[in-house]
């Protein structure tokens, strides 16, 4: 996980989705596209946005916000997604089971 300020992640965000905005999390899959044979079990990179993060972690526990995005991130590594309601549906489930083995409970990113 890299951990980066707002403008890292924005440029990033344009650079790679063409968003010219901040986000929270990124998520750079290793598993396609050139050189993913290389190391084959290497799932990627998640980039958070610790600012972003601080801003949204409930009652300002950024701990819990950050081990959450990193959940969210490895999911999408994982070849999970939010686009349509199954698939946020499925997502959300799958964040739940990973925060609950790690012993948070509630809530999804």
């Amino acid at each position: 996980m890299v951990l980066a300020d707002d403008d890292e992640v924005r440029a990033l965000n344009l650079q790679y989705r063409g968003i010219d905005d901040t986000t929270d999390v990124l998520a750079f899959p290793m598993q396609e596209g050139q050189g993913a044979d290389v190391c084959p079990g290497l799932l990627g990179d998640v980039v958070v946005s610790v600012e972003q993060a601080a801003r949204q972690a409930p009652s300002g526990d950024l701990e819990r916000e950050l081990v959450r995005l990193l959940v969210h991130g490895l999911c999408h590594l994982l070849g999970l997604d939010h686009g349509t309601r199954r698939e946020a549906a499925l997502m959300q489930a799958e964040e739940r089971r990973l925060l609950g083995a790690l012993g948070i409970e509630g809530g999804v990113v």
